[in-house]
């Protein structure tokens, strides 16, 4: 499901990767190598037009290994090894973006944030359609929670609890 979608289906969740995201501008995202071993890359992330944006250098491989199979998940940085803002992880499909008031509204995000945009067409644009969700925290205030898109939300037992 779109970003949008899934910020209602589970706001809990959709929350904490907002405010993460946007506060980090960078997420490390895994995609499936040619030969089905991961790939692990950092990323750059947007939110437009009820989306989770991905742009990506024009051919680069993280960009061919979505093209290939959309198959992708997303983790928050952590800041140390503490990690006190918690993990962040989502699951999902690439979806490739080609509607051009979408790729304009992602150029005019990406410029707002950075000062910059990549010209059209030479950049790849992906959305992420959310299938899983987690979320978990250490430290003083553990917290565990999970979603997906069969059993919606869940508060999970705490690997500490």
């Amino acid at each position: 499901m779109r970003w949008d979608e899934f910020a209602v289906a589970c706001p809990k969740i959709a929350e904490l990767a907002d405010e993460r995201f946007r506060t980090d501008q960078l997420v490390m995202l895994g995609t499936i190598r040619p030969d089905g071993t991961p790939r692990i890359s950092p990323c750059e992330v947007d939110f437009t037009e009820g989306r989770l944006l991905l742009g990506m250098m024009w051919q680069s491989h993280k960009a061919r290994d979505l093209l290939r199979d959309a198959r992708l998940a997303v983790h928050s940085v952590p800041s140390d090894k503490d990690n006190q803002g918690g993990d962040i992880k989502l699951y999902g499909r690439a979806v490739e973006q080609h509607d051009a008031e979408v790729r304009s509204a992602y150029r005019e995000a990406i410029l707002a944030r950075i000062e910059w945009a990549p010209d059209e067409p030479n950049f790849h644009l992906f959305s992420f359609d959310v299938r899983e969700a987690g979320f978990i925290r250490f430290g003083d205030a553990p917290l565990a929670m999970a979603w997906d898109d069969e059993r919606g939300f869940r508060d999970v037992r705490h690997p500490d609890g």
